[in-house]
């Protein structure tokens, strides 16, 4: 079972049109499809050939509502704070960034994200999809001294250790990896990546 995990393309139709090209069992997009929740519609026409295999979470330009709409509307599958089973595997997928200066609509506080973090404890073996970075890694460094993910995020992975871990949410951090014990995280990025499960 081959996974393609994405994010952040905040209406790059370029860029979605080239992973909507790209084959695949399962298409996650982690988050941030465009800019401030605005015009969603005008990326599904790309998104349609994929819909029934394609699962959206929110990043932190929609809300949970603008995803939810839009996936009921054009048959996509809303998929934030779910899971689903792949083979023996379970896939979590969970939208939001951390607070921001910027307001955005889909932002948690360090709190939010441990009481919805927790319908994954002790899930194994654990796949998850989130748009948010662990804290003080390589997946949500923006600059040099500059992190800007969530403690709670690391403290769940460090704590469950699934064995894999995508993200996105920092544009400069987009292809990183990094290993926090027996899980191997990656900020994914409009690249996106191809998870064999096979």
């Amino acid at each position: 079972m081959r996974l393609l995990i994405f994010s952040d393309i905040h209406g790059d139709k370029a860029a979605l049109e080239r992973l909507m090209a790209m084959e695949a069992d399962y298409y996650f997009a982690a988050g941030d499809l465009v800019n401030w929740g605005r015009n969603l519609s005008e990326v599904a026409p790309i998104l349609e050939p994929r819909k029934e295999h394609l699962y959206i979470i929110p990043g932190n330009h929609e809300s949970a509502a603008d995803v939810a709409r839009f996936a009921e509307e054009f048959g996509f599958n809303d998929f934030h704070g779910k899971s689903m089973q792949i083979g023996g595997w379970t896939v979590g997928g969970l939208g939001y960034s951390n607070i921001t200066p910027f307001k955005t609509s889909g932002e948690y506080t360090e709190t939010q994200f441990v009481e919805h973090l927790e319908p994954f404890r002790g899930v194994s073996p654990l796949v998850m999809v989130c748009h948010c970075p662990p804290r003080n890694s390589k997946l949500d460094r923006a600059g040099e001294g500059q992190h800007f993910g969530s403690p709670a995020m690391r403290e769940f992975i460090e704590r469950e250790q699934p064995a894999h871990f995508f993200c996105g949410h920092i544009h400069e951090a987009a292809g990183q990896t990094e290993q926090f014990g027996v899980t191997v995280g990656m900020n994914v990025g409009k690249t996106g990546y191809v998870l064999d499960l096979t």
